[in-house]
């Protein structure tokens, strides 16, 4: 994975490769842009995620569906997390924090990469109920697509207002 700014038009707002990861690790969602299935234009969508702290981004979905078409006809994508913002309405500007992934989407994971990646997200998303959640999970295994996002670059800008 390369973190790289250096297109970041905005000089004074880049947020640092640190509070990026940071930013990665602990995102409630983000937001999964595709070439739309019938190339007509681009499709997003929020999602949840789980990042292994390496070079892969997971996501979980049912088996079939719009986005999995989409990936299956152009697997790059863009993935997108914004972190904690705060509106200045007397400023007429908000304060942001977010990052910008270019990735490269997989899917027909072996079952070994599926099962691992619901248990990351479950230690992500629901840390106290690991064990029911991994019985919930093979439970509905069948029903449950996984989607790997290999991290090509990342960049990040942030805006802090001095008051």
């Amino acid at each position: 994975m390369i973190y790289s700014n250096e297109n970041v038009r905005r000089r004074d707002r880049l947020l640092s490769e640190e509070r990026a990861l940071q930013l990665l690790e602990e995102g409630e969602y983000g937001i999964l842009s595709m070439v739309n299935d019938e190339n007509e234009g681009a499709y997003g969508i929020p999602i949840s995620f789980v990042w292994d702290r390496g070079d892969y981004i997971y996501l979980h979905c049912a088996p079939q569906g719009h986005k999995l078409r989409c990936i299956a006809k152009q697997p790059r994508v863009s993935f997108c997390v914004v972190g904690k913002t705060n509106v200045l309405s007397s400023k007429f500007t908000t304060e942001y924090e977010s990052i910008v992934i270019d990735c490269t989407a997989s899917i027909g994971l072996t079952s070994e990469e599926r099962m691992n990646a619901l248990h990351l997200l479950l230690q992500k998303y629901s840390p106290n109920d690991i064990d029911m959640g991994m019985t919930y999970a093979e439970k509905s295994f069948s029903r449950t697509e996984i989607i790997r996002l290999h991290i090509s670059t990342m960049s990040g800008k942030a805006k802090a207002v001095k008051i």
